[in-house]
């Protein structure tokens, strides 16, 4: 009898034991977000900041939500990096599944934001409650990653608290595999938004580069 699980309720264990799902420990496999980053324009920065200013007022008020934080930080975000023009588009609520390899068990789930470039998964974005960390969406980023078109060997995805954001690749072998970023903070001293922006331009623009 196949088993239906909800993508939100999935564990990082319950992947491992259905998909043999492994986490790569090396800088090696996961550079896309170190290197080749193009200088933001001061324009860019000046909107970075008042993001952050925006954010950190917001904070005073809680309880900060999902909805909120796409509004006030991610909305913002994908809009100074041009990600609404072309070649690029947004499709909000898809729905996902995947099936294990002998179909008895189906994960089934809704993604927040699709970010797609000319038929390319590009970047999966999933929100979280401010009060949350990362952590907490990366089991259910990785499942939405693992139900990408099988024609695409790495998907990106990027975890978003509104606060904090952390960038995923997953290579789509024979086990799939998987590296994070390091964890960028609006908290920090400086803009880390700096850093999410350029990271972002650079995931989006790298099917081009195939």
């Amino acid at each position: 009898m196949t088993q239906t699980l909800a993508a939100e309720n999935v564990t990082l264990e319950q992947l491992i034991l259905l998909y043999g799902l492994e986490l790569v420990d090396s800088e090696e496999f996961f550079r896309e977000w170190q290197e080749n980053l193009s200088e933001l324009t001061n324009l860019e920065k000046q909107l970075l900041d008042q993001i952050k200013v925006g954010y950190l007022n917001l904070r005073n008020y809680p309880p900060l939500l999902e909805n909120t934080v796409n509004t006030t930080v991610l909305s913002p975000l994908l809009f100074i990096g041009k990600f609404y023009l072309p070649p690029f588009h947004l499709k909000l609520e898809k729905s996902i599944e995947i099936e294990t390899q002998d179909n008895q068990i189906i994960i089934k789930g809704r993604i927040d934001f699709l970010l797609l470039n000319q038929n390319f998964w590009v970047t999966v974005i999933e929100s979280k409650q401010v009060a949350y960390s990362v952590e907490a969406g990366l089991d259910q980023i990785l499942a939405y990653m693992l139900a990408a078109p099988q024609s695409q060997d790495v998907v990106f995805g990027m975890i978003t608290s509104g606060g904090s954001f952390m960038f995923i690749k997953l290579l789509k072998s024979s086990p799939p595999r998987y590296a994070t970023s390091d964890i960028f903070d609006v908290r920090n001293r400086g803009n880390e938004l700096y850093s999410v922006l350029q990271i972002l331009k650079h995931i989006s623009q790298l099917p081009n580069q195939r």
